[in-house]
């Protein structure tokens, strides 16, 4: 890595590249037709940049003045496979021995700042502890989600035995890294009609999507629309921090869509595809014609469809402003969370310390009984129990009572009255996928998008990713599945960025989710649902295939009979 030692002389690059005759007649991503010029690196991965554009230099060091080096370590201090957490002048750096060779990168997860020397390393990649993001310690790229930045690598030298680390006091400041990004160079006038990529959900996987066609150089026009009011957050968020405020779950600032060229339409209601013409009409009657799609809508609450669901301070947790307004309405006062997956039971632990009184209703004898099975969920059950929430199993709500409108009271099916002042429903969702039926885009029975494991549809040129497809598992021998996880949509949507520039990538992340309630995080590695389980209880099912693990950030236990499941190696080249 460039850096203090040397710095780097910025290189006027003028490439002209001759194609093979079967290239040649590649679709590229020009709505005009003309596809921007390319340009190749030295590894000959395909790179889409303007012939006049200067390459920035990899890691622009500032000069000598602004940076610190200093001996941290003699040579025989760490074994092979240790990592350290050392201090550097103004701040910290993760210093790693791998095969003999010392390597130095930002010693925190730019995820949600878990300290990296509490992870896994192995075959050259270092594990982030709390959410398993992956990043490779001879670069500090990022190549596994959860996350959108990489850590710095910071230069490294022997002498005398000693190790000697010199870093930018920036970067130890900042402890995350942006990935180089090419910049639009074919802006839009306004609301141009048409686009060379249009992107539909500015979820995790559609963001992931746009920034990785900039990271691989894409410089033409790139669109993404939503239905929120709001740029890209951190959705997960919502039921775990119900207190937190847009701006403090932003994913990335407005300057960041700015600076790169990435159109965000908020508020922007796609009605229908036409993918004959390559166009797809908005709510509004606008309409934007398209060279490349990426489908990622995600998914649509599900609905209680009892007597009463119109009365008012009955919510879904959907936007910031539902858990804003779900917070302030149970301060004092009486909630009840219809529902024991992951959103009902992060809502309800969340709201102990705010509300009078939290019960939850489930239809299912144990919370989380489908996902974790009956002995983990009875033993998160009577963690609930012990911070005063009450359960109301095996049943279902009947009726909403209301006073002057407002809720009063939740009825059940066992004929229990409960009060409530207000109600969460998290019982599932679907895919939002409706305005998509009367498109040639096949949908399963249910409303999910199949694709294979490039996130192809049906369709050329149209690719989908995030919680609304089913996709070849290879841990279940390709059968096609839904995983609705954060972090499987992020790699979902890098896969279908280096589909649209013909990178042949295919999906092999291993899926990963975690919870936290209580100031306990609970870890799940493998398939969500197993092979074999046929109604059985999922700890014994999945023991080949997965493992959960429950308690501090620091300090996990193992849940279930399940058997450690390692993390694939990740081919160079495929990430």
């Amino acid at each position: 890595m460039g850096g203090c030692f040397s710095k780097p002389k910025p290189v006027e690059l003028k490439i002209e590249v001759v194609l093979p005759e079967k290239e040649r007649g590649k679709e590229e991503l020009s709505a005009s037709g003309k596809g921007s010029p390319r340009a190749y690196q030295g590894n000959g991965t395909a790179r889409h940049f303007h012939t006049e554009e200067r390459l920035p230099a990899p890691h622009p060091y500032p000069g000598a003045q602004d940076c610190v080096e200093a001996a941290i370590c003699h040579v025989k201090d760490l074994e092979n496979g240790q990592m350290r957490e050392v201090e550097l002048g103004w701040g910290k750096v993760l210093l790693v021995k791998d095969n003999g060779e010392f390597h130095a990168l930002g010693h925190k997860c730019p995820h949600y700042g878990a300290p990296l020397v509490k992870g896994v390393l192995s075959r050259g990649r270092v594990r982030c502890p709390w959410h398993g993001a992956c990043f490779n310690i001879g670069t500090g790229d990022l190549e596994d989600f959860p996350g959108l930045d990489s850590l710095h690598k910071f230069q490294v030298k022997i002498e005398k035995e000693k190790v000697y680390v010199r870093a930018s006091k920036q970067a130890l400041q900042l402890q995350r890294r942006t990935k180089v990004m090419a910049k639009c160079i074919s802006p839009s006038a306004g609301h141009s009609s048409s686009t060379n990529v249009l992107i539909v959900g500015a979820g995790a996987a559609g963001l992931v999507c746009a920034e990785t066609l900039r990271q691989e150089g894409f410089s033409d026009r790139i669109v993404l629309c939503t239905l929120d009011r709001h740029l890209p957050y951190d959705r997960p968020k919502l039921s775990k921090s119900l207190d937190a405020q847009p701006e403090q779950l932003a994913l990335r600032p407005k300057e960041f869509f700015r600076a790169y060229g990435i159109e965000v339409l908020t508020e922007a209601q796609v009605v229908t595809v036409d993918v004959r013409n390559k166009k797809v009409v908005f709510k509004d009657g606008f309409k934007l014609e398209y060279s490349k799609l990426l489908l990622a809508p995600g998914s649509s609450p599900k609905m209680l469809s009892c007597k009463g669901k119109e009365v008012e301070n009955v919510f879904t947790i959907r936007t910031p402003e539902d858990a804003n307004r779900v917070v302030r309405l149970a301060r004092g006062r009486n909630a009840v969370v219809v529902g024991a997956g992951f959103l009902g039971m992060e809502v309800a632990a969340y709201l102990t310390e705010k509300a009078h009184s939290v019960s939850v209703v489930e239809l299912e004898e144990t919370p989380f009984r489908r996902f974790l099975g009956e002995r983990v969920g009875r033993a998160l059950m009577k963690m609930f129990e012990n911070n005063r929430v009450k359960f109301y199993m095996q049943t279902e709500v009947s009726e909403l009572r209301a006073q002057e409108g407002k809720l009063k009271e939740v009825v059940l099916k066992s004929s229990k009255v409960v009060r409530a002042d207000v109600c969460v429903v998290g019982i599932g969702a679907v895919p939002a996928t409706g305005f998509l039926r009367q498109s040639s885009i096949n949908l399963d029975s249910r409303g999910f998008i199949p694709v294979n494991k490039m996130m192809q549809t049906n369709v050329p040129g149209v690719f989908a990713a995030g919680d609304a497809v089913t996709f070849p598992l290879a841990w279940r021998n390709n059968r096609k599945v839904n995983i609705p996880h954060w972090q499987m949509a992020h790699a979902q949507g890098r896969v279908a960025a280096q589909n649209m520039l013909a990178q042949e990538a295919e999906i092999s992340t291993v899926p990963y989710l975690w919870t936290a309630m209580f100031g306990r995080s609970l870890r799940y590695a493998g398939p969500a649902t197993c092979p074999g389980s046929q109604g059985k209880d999922p700890e014994l099912a999945c023991s080949r295939f997965g493992q959960a693990r429950w308690g501090t950030r620091d300090r996990g236990q193992a849940l279930g009979a399940g058997a450690n499941l390692q993390f694939p190696r990740i081919p160079q080249g495929r990430t």
